[in-house]
C-alpha cells in the first residue's frame, strides 16, 4: 500500500481510531494485523518470505540469549546467514548469475544458470536490516531477547517504517510496543504537521521533478548541455523529497500513534562536507553500516592504509546494498573515495586561503560532488551513466531540446525546491513541526492550508512509486 494513495487515506485514519478505541493489552495485534494487511496490498505471498524470516530471528534470538561462548557466536552466525541468504536469493542472484554468464562468454566456458523470474519483495532490505539488528544486539547483550511473538513480529513489521524505513534498532521501538499510548492533542497534530510535509515533498516535488529526469535519463543519449544539467540537479532533489518525504510520513504516522521513530534526514544539503553529508542523510542506515560494519573491520583504529581500505568496504558494500547494479556499486566507491580524499585532506586544509573555508562555498562543493556521483545512482547501466557525464559537456544548439521543459511545471520546480529549502533554512534551529508551535493562529493555519492547497493544486497524483520500494 502507498501512502499516497486513497487506500492510505482510508486505512490510516481507520487504524489510528481502532487502536485508541481498543484496550491496550489488544493494540499490538491490531498493529500486528494493520501491518500484514499494509504488507499483502503488494504482493499478499511474499508475506510467506516475511514470515519466515520473523520465525528464525525470533528464535535466534532466544537462542542467542541462552547460549554462551561459541554456540552464542554459532547461532548469530547462522541468523545472520539465514538473512543474507534470502537477500541475496530474490536481490543479487540475477546479478551475480549475468555478471557469471558474462565471464563466462569471456572465457569461451558456458558458466551460469538460468535467470529467475521473480520479483523483488518490497522492502526486503530494510526488514532485513532491522532484524539483522535485533540479534546482533542480543548478541552483545544490549538487548534482552523478546518472548512475545507477536511483539518481535510488530518490531519487525510496523507497517509505518516497514517497507523504506527508518531502520530502528531494538533498544528504541521494542520497548515502545509495550508503553500505553494515549490520545494527545498536540503529539497527533505533530505527527500530521509532518506527514503533510512529506506529502508535499512526494507529491508536489520528487513526482513532478520525475516526469523531466526520466525523459532525459531515459533518453540519454538525445539531450545535451544545461538540459541534461538540470535533470541531474533535478534527481538530487528528486530523491531526496521523494526519500525523505517518505521518511516524514512513516515518522509522522508513527507519532499519530504514539511512537518515536528516528529521524532519518537533517537537510543533509547544507551539508558543507561529504562527511558531514552522510552524518546527515539516510541516518539509519548510514548509522547501520557505521555500528555492524565500519567498526567490525576496525573502524579508525587501525593504520591509515587500513582505515582507508575500510571506509571505501564500507561504502561499496552499502552501494550494493542499494541495488543489484554495477552502478549502485560505482556509487558507493565514489562516495567512499570522496570520503578518503576528504580525510586526507585535513592537514593541509588549515593552509587553505581564507575564502575556500567560506561555508557557502564549501556548501556548494559538496553539492556538486554528491551531484555528480547520483548521476551513477539514477542511469540504469554504466554506459548510460558516460553518456551522461559526456553530453553535460557538450553544449550546442541542436542539443538543447528546450521544448522538454514546460515553463509553467519547470517554474513550480525551482519554486517549491526554493520553498522548501528556505523552510529548511529556517529549521537550522528547531524541527519544521516544531517551529509553528509557538506562532499566531493565523500563521499556522495559513501554512497547513497553503500546503493543503498546494498538494491540492500542484501535486501530481498517479500513486507513483517511491524510488526506494525496490530496495
Amino acid at each position: 500500500m502507498l501512502f499516497n494513495s486513497i487506500q492510505f487515506l482510508v486505512f490510516f485514519p481507520i487504524v489510528t481510531i481502532l487502536y485508541f478505541m481498543l484496550p491496550h493489552a489488544l493494540r499490538w495485534a491490531l498493529l500486528l494485523t494493520a501491518s500484514c494487511i499494509f504488507y499483502m496490498a503488494y504482493i499478499p505471498y511474499y508475506i510467506l518470505i516475511l514470515a519466515f524470516t520473523i520465525c528464525v530471528d525470533y528464535i535466534a534470538g532466544i537462542s542467542i540469549e541462552n547460549a554462551s561462548g561459541n554456540r552464542k557466536k554459532l547461532f548469530l552466525v547462522l541468523s545472520l546467514l539465514s538473512n543474507i541468504s534470502i537477500l541475496a536469493y530474490f536481490k543479487y542472484f540475477n546479478f551475480l548469475n549475468d555478471n557469471l554468464i558474462a565471464l563466462g562468454h569471456f572465457m569461451h566456458q558456458p558458466i551460469g544458470f538460468r535467470h529467475l523470474l521473480v520479483l523483488l519483495p518490497i522492502g526486503l532490505s530494510f526488514h532485513t536490516f532491522q532484524a539483522m539488528s535485533y540479534n546482533i544486539e542480543v548478541y552483545r547483550g544490549h538487548q534482552k531477547a523478546e518472548r512475545h511473538f507477536g511483539i518481535f513480529s510488530l518490531y519487525v513489521m510496523f507497517f509505518p517504517q516497514l517497507v523504506a524505513g527508518p531502520i530502528e534498532r531494538p533498544q528504541n521501538l521494542l520497548h515502545q510496543f509495550r508503553e500505553k499510548h494515549f490520545f494527545h492533542y498536540g503529539r497527533v497534530k505533530d505527527g500530521l504537521k509532518l506527514m503533510l510535509w512529506g506529502f508535499f515533498k512526494k507529491i508536489v516535488i520528487a513526482d513532478r521533478l520525475a516526469n523531466y529526469v526520466d525523459q532525459i535519463y531515459n533518453h540519454p543519449d538525445a539531450y545535451h548541455g544545461l538540459p541534461v544539467i538540470i535533470a541531474t540537479v533535478f534527481f538530487a532533489f528528486q530523491i531526496y523529497c521523494d526519500f525523505s518525504g517518505y521518511s516524514d510520513i512513516a515518522i509522522g504516522a508513527a507519532q499519530v500513534l504514539g511512537f518515536r521513530l528516528m529521524d532519518n534526514f537533517n537537510r543533509p544539503y547544507f551539508s558543507s562536507s561529504i562527511s558531514e553529508f552522510w552524518k546527515r542523510w539516510h541516518i539509519s542506515l548510514s548509522t547501520w553500516f557505521r555500528d555492524y560494519f565500519y567498526i567490525s573491520l576496525g573502524g579508525n583504529r587501525v593504520t591509515i592504509p587500513r582505515w582507508y581500505f575500510n571506509l571505501f568496504l564500507t561504502f561499496l558494500v552499502s552501494g550494493l546494498w542499494h541495488g543489484a547494479n554495477w552502478t549502485f556499486i560505482v556509487w558507493g566507491g565514489l562516495n567512499g573515495l570522496y570520503m578518503i580524499i576528504e580525510s586526507s585532506m585535513k592537514p593541509i586544509k588549515n593552509k587553505l586561503p581564507r575564502f575556500l573555508k567560506y561555508k557557502v562555498l564549501n556548501v556548494l562543493f559538496t553539492f556538486i560532488l554528491i551531484n555528480f556521483s547520483w548521476i551513477f545512482f539514477r542511469a540504469s547501466s554504466l554506459k548510460n551513466a558516460s553518456v551522461v557525464i559526456r553530453n553535460m559537456f557538450h553544449f550546442s544548439d541542436g542539443g538543447l531540446k528546450w521544448a522538454i521543459f514546460d515553463p509553467y511545471d519547470f517554474w513550480i520546480c525551482v519554486a517549491s525546491i526554493a520553498f522548501m529549502e528556505w523552510i529548511h533554512y529556517l529549521e537550522r534551529h528547531n524541527k519544521m513541526r516544531h517551529f509553528f508551535n509557538d506562532r499566531p493562529l493565523w500563521i499556522r493555519w495559513g501554512m497547513y492550508t497553503f500546503l493543503i492547497w498546494a498538494i491540492w493544486i500542484f501535486g501530481v497524483f498517479g500513486a507513483r512509486e517511491f524510488i526506494y520500494f525496490v530496495f
